[in-house]
């Protein structure tokens, strides 16, 4: 034990203007190198709490910060509220980036520990954000809580939909969390602990960490998992299913005996304590690990995954002949569709399909038609495409106001715009552009753009031209140099990387140093076996086949080509993002 530490307590703002109450603990001493440990207390908790942490690790050349999450301490909101599980990993990376600047550190400076339920949003923000920091230590993380109550989870939706917001009381007492008898009496009588937590986040939270641990392979960053176990609060194992599926080359599970949920107040904590210390010192040790991505598209789980849907389910199995009758189903009675006809037509993952479902007005040749159009339009990936381009159009706007505060002209490039109706929307009105040109490739969705940019009254300052999204020396040669580039549901469509290396590259040649580059990446989809066994794409009528990229890969691309992330958007779902990034200099 090291002399008692006292945090200074302030507060900070996340994008959406709410102010959230935070603890930072000063190093005692310098390092050699900064080092940053943030810490995710657990549902129902604050960060009062984990001061026991700070005192207990012992290690006084380091800084420490720990948030009271939105709905919980001394931070503002319903007690147990979100609007979103998104929004609060969303407010993970912020307070993570935030933390890192104040203390003047890199990200690769930070490692990030979390208990419980801030364990899964710290683990789903590692999935879907693929930040850059130097680790992960995860606690007894809430991937699967036990209930108790037969049917608990369908019983609770259904009560969301009929009910809407309601609150569930938690069942948690102290003296299932611990057996140490002062944390016990801590926990029961401390006033900012809060025992509501709302049915949303409760839902979100099991349906997020399922994704998660599903898909942990997405995951590269050093991690050490800390199970409890006799721990009466969560499930083992999908922890272990988590751990047994991560892609890091430094990870390494304990599983500590006799211990109850609240692991790191546990009565023989030391021992939890030891492992922890060992294995942050060793991160510190060695040099930021950083996958190497450069063969991604032939040897890796998401490589796997798309020879495997290319190769079509097993010839007349059970699978084979559900999506052959689905796609029977689909041609004889879909085409009553207007959107599921222009599918056929045109491609599904065509410009004028995209162009369609933002419009998000079900129609069809009769009333049935119309009943397939609003269940087609309502699919998951169609509605993340609905919310992909909201976020698109946040990010060009803060790129705008990032350029004009930076006195840069405003002059923006989409390579593959589709009909353009993103950028559009986005920029129409604001004064401070003074140049958008749209490409792509189809000779149509050209068409369609230039009557959309006419109906505006947006051609004094608007063009759409035909070009390739992949030629790099053509994209090299834009003239006037663009400030602003756009390039949104391209890469997904190609599997090899080579294409988007040459496209990334075109961009980086063009865009000026400070300018932007705005991306879009699919890190995962729901329906990707329903897309390629029942879809056709625009490209050659065949089968709509997708890679996903791990937000990693992608943002590796992305920097490879020289540029740096500095922002990122994700829908609720996690399957579509779009994140901002800065042209270095040369």
């Amino acid at each position: 034990m090291t002399d008692l530490r006292t945090p200074l307590e302030r507060q900070f703002s996340t994008s959406d203007n709410t102010t959230l109450f935070y603890r930072c603990w000063p190093a005692q001493r310098a390092g050699i190198t900064p080092k940053v440990i943030v810490l995710f207390h657990r549902g129902h908790e604050h960060s009062g709490r984990l001061q026991h942490i700070i005192d207990e690790l012992g290690m006084p050349d380091t800084t420490f910060y720990a948030w009271d999450a939105r709905g919980h301490g001394r931070s503002p909101g319903p007690r147990g509220f979100s609007p979103s599980l998104a929004r609060s990993v969303q407010d993970v990376d912020e307070f993570v980036r935030f933390a890192a600047a104040d203390s003047k550190a890199g990200l690769e400076d930070v490692v990030v520990v979390a208990q419980s339920v801030g364990a899964v949003l710290a683990a789903t923000w590692a999935h879907d954000y693929a930040p850059p920091v130097r680790g992960l230590v995860l606690v007894s993380p809430a991937f699967k809580v036990k209930l108790y109550v037969p049917f608990a989870r369908p019983g609770l939706a259904l009560m969301q939909r009929l009910r809407g917001l309601f609150y569930v009381n938690s069942y948690v007492k102290g003296k299932y969390l611990t057996h140490d008898e002062e944390r016990v009496e801590s926990f029961n009588s401390d006033p900012l602990i809060s025992r509501p937590i709302a049915v949303n986040i409760l839902l979100d939270l099991y349906k997020t960490a399922r994704r998660i641990v599903d898909d942990a392979n997405a995951i590269t960053l050093p991690t050490q998992l800390l199970i409890s176990a006799e721990d009466y609060v969560v499930h083992r194992q999908p922890q272990i299913d988590f751990f047994q599926r991560l892609r890091s080359t430094h990870k390494e599970l304990h599983i500590l005996p006799g211990f109850f949920h609240d692991t790191l107040g546990e009565k023989e904590r030391h021992l939890a304590f030891d492992k922890m210390r060992s294995f942050i010192d060793s991160l510190y040790a060695m040099p930021p690990q950083r996958v190497d991505y450069q063969n991604e598209d032939r040897w890796s789980p998401g490589a796997d995954a798309w020879r495997i849907l290319s190769a079509g389910p097993e010839r007349y199995s059970v699978e084979d002949l559900a999506y052959r009758a689905l796609r029977y189903g689909m041609k004889l009675l879909g085409r009553q569709s207007t959107g599921v006809r222009l599918g056929f037509e045109t491609g599904f993952d065509s410009g004028s399909t995209l162009d369609y479902v933002y419009r998000n007005q079900p129609q069809g040749s009769s009333a049935l038609g119309r009943q397939i159009d609003k269940f087609y339009l309502n699919s998951p990936g169609w509605q993340g495409i609905r919310q992909r381009k909201i976020h698109l159009q946040m990010l060009i706007q803060q790129a705008v106001a990032q350029l004009v505060e930076q006195g840069k002209a405003v002059r923006v490039v989409d390579i593959a715009a589709g009909h353009g109706r993103y950028v559009l929307d986005a920029l129409e009105g604001v004064t401070a552009v003074s140049e958008i040109r749209l490409r792509d490739y189809s000779e149509l969705n050209v068409a369609q753009g230039q009557q959309m940019i006419a109906a505006r009254g947006m051609a004094e300052y608007a063009r759409f031209e035909r070009g390739d999204a992949f030629h790099r020396d053509e994209l090299a040669a834009l003239t006037p140099r663009p400030t602003l580039g756009i390039v949104s549901g391209l890469y997904e469509l190609f599997p090899e990387n080579q294409r988007v290396r040459d496209s990334l590259a075109g961009l980086a040649a063009a865009i000026e140093p400070g300018g932007i580059l705005i991306y879009t990446g699919q890190p995962w989809h729901p329906q990707l076996k329903t897309i390629a066994w029942a879809l056709t794409s625009h490209k050659d009528g065949k089968a709509w086949v997708m890679r996903v990229r791990t937000q990693g890969e992608m943002d590796a691309l992305v920097r490879e080509a020289g540029f740096e992330k500095c922002a990122q958007l994700i829908d609720n779902e996690g399957i579509f993002t779009v994140s901002m990034a800065v042209r270095c200099e040369r």
